[in-house]
């Protein structure tokens, strides 16, 4: 199997299709399409035009090296994904990662610093309590205070760790992490609110610095969500809004903290609850009432809006002025035309910045 084939392999399967079904699409038989998969028949030009357009990808897809193998991939286990949608999410999340490399790679010297897990992290975790000290330690280790975290994309790429978003509609999933050259990639989809792409942010990240330090006894899903929890909402920042106990609380508390600290009703509820803020016994007796209210569905309040990753952008930008790339290279990294580049550079287009063409 050539370059080629590879690539046409990986976009026919990210499409959910079947090799009778695609080669039904383009008016071959499903031979001829195994034929290209497996290198030994070149198409011609015009019909790797009509397979790119079928597939919806570029033609120049089909000419990238192949450089990227994700390892440990991390996939909810709670989530049920299909076969096909994981594939069609792994080949997005390789697309996004081999474009962020090859760009890099253009630079004279890498513009990512290497990740680095804390020099106190234990060697192994065993207990939910010692997850709050590694989540605190981190944030000590990044200079972030007890402050809310406004750019969490931000703070994760200023650390070095790759986060991509990935438009996808898929219900069943919410993000992944998974390891490029012993270095942390994060992926979280774009369908849900800031809220919940937030705690998704930390729970991968938690993901990749749990490897080999969880003890076995601990559920690595439960210890993922108690990092994302103390990481978002620190300990000491809960003590200081709501107190060490309260018998009560009223939601206009939760919405406002919801507000400050960007994490969801539902997440601050647990929250207290995994402090003993408030009782088991309370918490459940807010959750019902939670539900009733139909605030598992949607949450009262302003949307917390999307994160946003503008490093990728920023770096083809940074590139293009420093002339480590020319506008086709920009316009090929950025997937739109020249045209488009060039109106981009001139602030020409409505948003006064860079959208996905």
């Amino acid at each position: 199997m050539n370059n080629l084939g590879i690539r046409l392999q990986q976009a026919r399967k990210a499409a959910g299709l079947s090799l009778r079904a695609f080669a039904d699409l383009v008016n071959l038989s499903h031979a001829a399409i195994k034929k290209y998969e497996d290198g030994d028949v070149y198409p011609s030009s015009d019909m790797l035009i009509k397979l790119a357009k079928a597939l919806k990808v570029r033609v120049d897809f089909f000419f990238r090296p192949i450089k990227v193998s994700l390892e440990n991939v991390k996939f909810r286990k709670r989530k049920k994904l299909n076969g096909k949608a994981e594939e069609a999410i792994k080949f997005e999340v390789i697309s996004q990662i081999e474009r962020r490399l090859e760009l890099e790679n253009l630079y004279p010297s890498s513009p990512v610093p290497i990740f680095e897990l804390p020099d106190d992290l234990p060697q192994k975790i065993n207990s939910l309590e010692e997850i709050e000290a590694v989540a605190v330690n981190l944030r000590n280790r990044w200079k972030l205070g007890l402050a809310p975290i406004h750019d969490l994309i931000d703070a994760f790429e200023a650390q070095g760790i790759r986060v991509f978003i990935i438009d996808i509609d898929e219900e069943h999933f919410d993000g992944l992490s998974t390891v490029i050259n012993d270095q942390p990639i994060i992926v979280i989809s774009s369908r849900w609110p800031g809220d919940r792409q937030r705690f998704n942010l930390a729970h991968e990240l938690a993901h990749y610095i749990f490897i080999n330090h969880l003890h076995p006894k601990l559920d690595e899903e439960q210890a993922c969500n108690r990092f994302a929890g103390a990481f978002l909402f620190p300990k000491e920042a809960v003590f200081q809004a709501i107190g060490k106990e309260r018998r009560a609380i009223e939601w206009q508390e939760i919405l406002l903290l919801k507000e400050q600290f960007q994490i969801s009703m539902g997440a601050i509820c647990h929250r207290l609850k995994d402090l003993e803020v408030i009782q088991e016994s309370y918490y459940k007796s807010l959750m019902i009432r939670f539900r009733q209210k139909g605030w598992h569905r949607k949450e009262p309040g302003r949307e917390i809006p999307s994160e946003k990753a503008h490093t990728f952008i920023q770096m083809v930008f940074h590139a293009l002025g420093e002339e480590y790339i020319g506008e086709p290279k920009a316009a090929e990294l950025l997937s739109c035309s020249i045209t488009q580049l060039k109106a981009i550079r001139q602030v020409q287009n409505s948003h006064a910045s860079y959208q996905r063409c």
